[in-house]
């Protein structure tokens, strides 16, 4: 057990860092488009989807109306909408022909990676860059397997911003409570 408390710090350690060399600029640039879209699309494969359907459900808590691409429920993009990618690699086939897409359509497209030079990249009108290992980029290091803290750090990057949304927003937690399901 000694090695799972050891191993606990080390990753606390890891999205400690992650999270805190996180542009403040590419924050604000984030939030901006955030609260400036009529319609928020989500689109990321594996690990990176169930990362950013977390964050779609607090989004649409806090009344900014968001969807995952490929939903049932999702409805048309336009020109007046915002597509957030995740993809650390910023190469991942199916979120860079959705951003193409997107674009197409006159959406705004926001990029949340660890590669700055990547085909989705040159696409997006602004990036979140995540400070983390990705299939094309091994130069920063992790204790954990593969992507796992670009994923988690998505995670967690959209609980904290949360936070600042309610603020910014002026929301109360009654009023996130108010907008969470009632069918469970």
């Amino acid at each position: 057990m000694k090695n799972y408390y050891k191993n606990s710090q080390a990753v606390m350690e890891e999205l400690h860092y992650l999270l805190e060399q996180v542009s403040s600029d590419e924050l604000d640039q984030y939030v901006k488009a955030l609260l400036g879209a009529r319609e928020v699309f989500f689109i990321g494969v594996g690990r990176v989807r169930l990362s950013l359907e977390a964050a779609v459900k607090r989004l649409t808590h806090l009344e900014i109306s968001c969807h995952m691409v490929g939903d049932l429920n999702e409805p048309p993009i336009t020109e007046m909408d915002l597509l957030v990618v995740g993809s650390g690699s910023g190469e991942s086939v199916i979120p860079l022909e959705i951003a193409k897409k997107a674009k197409s359509y006159g959406a705004t497209v926001v990029h949340l990676t660890s590669n700055s030079d990547s085909s989705i990249a040159r696409l997006a009108d602004h990036i979140v860059k995540f400070d983390s290992p990705s299939k094309n980029n091994q130069t920063v290091t992790s204790i954990q397997p593969m992507t796992t803290i670009f994923e988690q750090g998505l995670l967690i990057f959209h609980d904290v911003l949360a936070l600042h949304l309610m603020k910014e927003k002026q929301m109360t937690m009654d009023d996130l409570k108010s907008r969470h399901a009632n069918l469970e």
